[in-house]
């Protein structure tokens, strides 16, 4: 299937884009540079990350995604990108998320006009409500910004407006109803998840394509555990390919759907960009015997002992001290799956501090969640389990 050919935004773009979420980090306080709002010690790297975008341009592509919320990225872009290109070398991407911090709607719509000063590009291709779903779409709603979005459209200061979510496919589907103005959307999308009832990737996308929206995959190795795999696991791709990275596998699944615009890969240093760029120059689609191999990874993958939550919901109800069972549950079996205990620390954090929730150690064993629970699990147990990995 040549994607690149199909009739709808994006169409034309390659299909490798560079997510500035996760930058190369400098952690000698006397070669920092002032680009980043990182801790002390913990800066950008601009030289390699200049170095990256040369390389990245120089092989054909085009599209960065940045966002207001990621720490230093904008600033870092604006000496790396927009200072020493062209602006119509390249498309910029980044994102408004109103629900963080914002008090008025004039606090959200100032969001854009920040992100405009900082990166200094004039204008972004693509600009996106960021992480809609579950509370976080009230804001937006609140501070009129789909009506804001479409204004700054108009004035020439954002070409293409869609919005990124974390929610079910119902949600998703809500919202394309309710905005048909959207232009795209932009999922979190990877084999692991393409049928996990956790996450339904494959469900969204069938919804985004349904109402006709060209979708911008996230997250394609699920932020950095595809490449992280138990050793029997991704021994069955190095026996189906020994020359190609497990990167490889999971980037090209995602790039081999109908209606991407591109696939962003958080890249964090040059040889995590050569190595995308030496398989998407040239993309080639997934074969049959290819997504089979993926199929028995997954099947792999379920065998581990994970958490069966299906998210119902229940114990959620139940639970008096606030405590978001099935969020943690879903990060501890992306733990028990991928082993990647510093990302799964941050997940949790996410699932629980920032959406106002309490963690595992605040569980009193009063075994109330555990009597309404519709998959009888040890809830109390695997709370504990969670609470020693990620807290203590």
């Amino acid at each position: 299937m040549d994607v690149a050919n199909k009739p709808y935004l994006g169409a034309d773009i390659p299909k490798l884009g560079f997510g500035l979420m996760r930058l190369p980090r400098l952690h000698d306080p006397e070669l920092q540079e002032s680009a980043s709002s990182a801790p002390a010690g913990d800066q950008i790297d601009l030289r390699q990350t200049a170095q990256m975008v040369d390389e990245f341009l120089e092989a054909g592509f085009s599209y960065f995604d940045t966002a207001y919320g990621y720490p230093g990225s904008e600033l870092a872009i604006a000496k790396a990108l927009v200072a020493r290109y062209p602006r119509e070398d390249y498309l910029l991407a980044s994102k408004l998320p109103a629900w963080a911090g914002a008090k008025t709607a004039a606090e959200a719509e100032a969001m854009l006009t920040t992100s405009l000063e900082r990166t200094g590009a004039g204008y972004f291709d693509f600009y996106l409500l960021h992480n809609l779903g579950q509370g976080r779409t009230k804001a937006f709603d609140d501070f009129g910004i789909w009506d804001f979005v479409q204004a700054q459209k108009r004035a020439g200061l954002i070409h293409h407006v869609g919005f990124s979510i974390h929610d079910g496919p119902e949600a998703l589907e809500d919202l394309l109803k309710a905005h048909p103005e959207i232009e795209f959307v932009q999922l979190q999308i990877n084999y692991a998840d393409w049928d996990n009832p956790a996450q339904e990737a494959r469900r969204k996308y069938e919804v985004a394509r349904r109402y006709g929206k060209p979708v911008v995959v996230m997250e394609p190795v699920k932020g950095g555990n595809l490449v992280t795999l138990p050793t029997h696991i991704a021994d069955l791709l190095r026996k189906a390919n020994p020359g190609a990275s497990l990167a490889s596998w999971a980037v090209r699944f995602a790039a081999s759907l109908e209606g991407v615009v591109t696939v962003l890969s958080g890249m964090s240093d040059l040889d995590q960009l050569r190595d995308n760029i030496s398989y998407m120059r040239d993309f080639r689609p997934l074969s049959q015997a290819e997504h089979k191999t993926l199929e028995a990874v997954v099947d792999a993958l379920k065998q581990l002992d994970l958490v069966d939550c299906t998210n119902c919901g229940y114990c959620l109800a139940s639970c008096q001290q606030n405590i978001n069972i099935p969020g943690i549950f879903e990060v501890l079996n992306m733990y028990l799956q991928f082993g990647n205990l510093d990302f799964a620390k941050g997940q949790y954090g996410w699932n629980t501090k920032v959406l106002g929730k309490a963690g595992a150690g605040a569980c009193i064993a009063c075994a109330k969640c555990e009597a309404v629970c519709t998959q009888a699990l040890p809830i109390i147990e695997r709370l504990k389990q969670a609470r020693q990995l990620f807290e203590d």
